[in-house]
């Protein structure tokens, strides 16, 4: 499927996905990365720096956030930028996991000199909370 860019408007939803996040994979994560760090699987050594637990690395959840955009665009398009603030952490209970819900909406409406389209992404918990801030990514077509 090809994606036209030039189709979409300001505030058009052009992705969604919704992840659930368990402790198998923040171990997994960790291994592919190399960051050990114990608040990341051990929830005495999170709680003794002040964290309510485990929590999901930074990276995993930026990466998670821009797969729905990755899909969407397939072989059509490309990512030239993506930038976050991460406001919240994302808690991983032992028992039950996270749910992240991430959703792309048009920011900047295709921009025929530059050939590039902005999202907006919206990254939040089962709970409602916003877990990255001012998110953008910017796409182009290949």
């Amino acid at each position: 499927m090809s994606v036209d860019l030039a189709v979409f408007d300001k505030g058009d939803e052009v992705a969604r996905e919704t992840f659930a996040l368990t402790r198998d994979h923040l171990v997994r994560y960790a291994g592919a990365s190399g960051d050990f760090n114990p608040i990341h699987y051990r929830d005495d050594v999170a709680q003794q720096v002040g964290l309510e637990g485990v929590l999901a690395h930074g990276m995993l959840t930026m990466g998670l956030a821009v797969t729905p955009i990755l899909t969407w665009l397939g072989e059509s398009g490309t990512v030239r930028s993506y930038q976050v603030r991460f406001t919240k952490p994302v808690y991983v209970p032992a028992d039950e996991g996270a749910t992240l819900t991430s959703v792309a909406t048009v920011m900047k409406p295709l921009e025929a000199e530059s050939g590039e389209l902005t999202l907006s992404l919206s990254v939040k918990t089962e709970a409602g909370d916003t877990v990255l801030g001012k998110a953008q990514v910017v796409v182009a077509a290949r």
